[in-house]
């Protein structure tokens, strides 16, 4: 099938770029879908074409003619929504489409004026969105189409109740799509109470991992892990690698201990500033470093040309993120490796992702690293707890009723006759 024959007019055939030459399976279906006007509840794996498979038919509807907001793209990030704005941009440059996004860490001021510009089109994260309706700085009564990109992580994230407040703001008569590479049962059930009739479409087995990415799993001791890092890390000197952690603190911490061993990296997460984190992300898409160490931030949406290997240093404790981290490499048809070290204490959360995905995911031992830890018994080490004494010190009020009630020792009195 070609965009022609999804009836893609030949204005955006021509912007698209020159490696997208066919649709994907999620743009097959999702197109048609959204041109007669359905709502769409539509689960594609990461890197499969989401963006466009919502974004050609919808821009396509739009009139650039009319000084209204006409489409409202949310994204759980900052970093999707700007990845969404320029996936886009080409094809609202080509239909003189004015799109504004709207994110935290810029200055209001600087998206007052981006929404001064009466753009028909705006991609933005929930907290931003809301706090520029509130200020009555966004009129959304003529929004028609509605996008919730990555819509479990909008709910997982505690988004849900931002979302349902800019949905009071919109008018009942829209389009709403809900796009996801994961859904489980509970959020899905709440997805849907924005829907109305939904087409529902399956480009893939539900939660299903991509299948051109060789998972590589490795069971090693705790305190290893960033001698065995550094060892995958020389293995592959030449090539790129994104590193996921779990915490802000562990990320910066691993950087340390990288650079001191002398690896050039950037780190990225939620505490850094909006300018450190585009430039971290600038440097490492543009082949300027070989190492990024992020947290779940670039977990969603974030597309990185041809990047050859993503390495979860800890196990993601949502079994969900666990594809959209892999999800990162073997993008567009590509290949790529995920390598995940895995210590005797993440086993409950391996086992878990392993239900998510349905994968057997085996856990291989590295001889230069053997394994000493021990599996945990699910014993604790404390001595049990005296409940009773617990109860006797919370009802005392002062020193002396810590003070022994039993009568003191009598000292015998030395005789000195």
């Amino acid at each position: 099938m070609t965009f022609s024959e999804l009836k893609i007019c030949d204005d955006i055939l021509r912007a698209l770029p020159k490696s997208i030459s066919t649709p994907t399976l999620i743009q097959e279906q999702a197109i048609p879908a959204i041109f007669h006007q359905a709502d769409v509840l539509a689960l594609a794996q990461t890197g499969s074409g989401k963006t466009l498979a919502y974004g050609l038919p919808i821009l396509q509807m739009l009139k650039a003619s009319k000084s209204q907001i006409q489409c409202v793209i949310i994204a759980p990030t900052r970093e999707l929504a700007r990845q969404i704005h320029q996936d886009l941009l080409p094809i609202t440059s080509a239909l003189t489409i004015k799109a504004a996004s709207l994110f935290g860490g810029v200055d209001l001021s600087i998206q007052t004026s981006q929404l001064a510009l009466s753009p028909q089109i705006i991609i933005a994260t929930p907290g931003r969105l809301l706090a520029l309706i509130e200020a009555g700085s966004v009129d959304l009564s003529t929004v028609k189409h509605l996008v919730l990109d990555e819509a479990d992580r909008l709910l997982d994230m505690g988004f849900w109740s931002d979302i349902q407040n800019i949905i009071s703001n919109l008018p009942i008569n829209r389009q709403t799509l809900c796009f996801s590479a994961t859904l489980t049962g509970n959020i899905e059930a709440e997805i849907e109470k924005v829907l109305v009739s939904p087409v529902r479409l399956n480009a893939h087995t539900k939660n299903s991992v991509v299948s051109d990415i060789n998972e590589k799993l490795y069971l090693v001791n705790k305190g290893s892990k960033t001698n065995v890092l550094l060892s995958l890390l020389d293995q592959q000197a030449d090539k790129q690698a994104l590193i996921f952690t779990n915490a802000k603190d562990t990320a910066d911490s691993l950087a340390k201990k990288l650079k001191k061993a002398g690896i050039s990296l950037s780190v990225l997460h939620g505490n850094k500033d909006q300018a450190d984190r585009e430039q971290a992300l600038c440097d490492f898409k543009n082949k300027k470093i070989n190492i990024l160490i992020a947290t779940d931030l670039l977990a969603r949406g974030i597309h990185i040309d041809n990047l050859p290997s993503v390495i979860n240093f800890e196990l993601p404790e949502n079994p969900a993120v666990y594809v959209h981290r892999i999800g990162r490499t073997a993008r567009a048809g590509q290949t790529g490796v995920s390598i995940s070290l895995v210590c005797h204490a993440e086993q409950e959360v391996l086992t878990a992702i392993r239900d998510l995905t349905k994968q057997a995911m085996p856990l291989v031992e590295l001889s230069d690293f053997p394994v000493t830890d021990k599996p945990s018994t699910g014993e604790t080490k404390r001595q049990p707890r005296d409940k009773q004494a617990n109860r006797r010190s919370a009802k005392k009020r002062s020193i002396k009723d810590f003070q022994s009630k039993s009568k003191p020792v009598q000292s015998k009195k030395r005789n000195t006759k």
